[in-house]
């Protein structure tokens, strides 16, 4: 039993870095391969009113990720069925419309019954902002430990003073 309760405190003191996900070409990648680094963790969707988003979460990526910042985008069709694509269509269409380079992921329930292990670490009742995702576009910024730091509206602009500071303050 003692065993069992130092591992759940183990994986606990790891946060998101005891998990795995699938690539947007739906290959395994274990989030403890991000340890060290800042994260910025988005549900997107294609065909949203917020899609445009995407044009600041990779400018984002490109200004800090040498200094240690890496977005990951996490397609979600739970939202006015926004993001209907298959996950090839989703990588073209990010490609050619914003230019995305930083990584994407393979489509994800954020809500629900079937939220994904990683959601469940952002938003379940551990963490420090619990609470369903309103929309697409939901913002994480998980610091290099793999805590959850700070948790971003959907409304809220990827570039904005409030985001900027934050990533800044995660990555010193």
């Amino acid at each position: 039993m003692a065993a069992l309760l130092v591992g759940s405190v183990s994986a606990m003191a790891d946060g998101i870095h005891n998990l795995k996900v699938k690539d947007i070409q739906g290959n395994e990648k274990a989030l403890v391969d991000f340890k060290g680094k800042a994260l910025l963790i988005v549900n997107v969707a294609s065909e949203c009113g917020l899609t445009p988003q995407y044009e600041g979460l990779e400018a984002l990526y490109k200004k800090y990720s040498e200094k240690g910042l890496v977005v990951l985008g996490f397609p979600c069709n739970q939202f006015g069925s926004q993001e209907p694509g298959s996950n090839t269509e989703i990588q073209q269409f990010c490609k050619k419309n914003y230019g995305v380079s930083f990584p994407m992921f393979s489509k994800i329930e954020v809500n629900g019954s079937g939220r994904h292990p990683l959601y469940k670490e952002l938003a379940g009742e551990g963490s420090p902002f619990p609470g369903n995702i309103g929309w697409n576009f939901a913002k994480f910024l998980v610091g290099k430990d793999g805590k959850v730091m700070k948790r971003f509206e959907p409304s809220t602009d990827p570039e904005s003073d409030e985001v900027v500071k934050a990533i800044e303050a995660a990555l010193k």
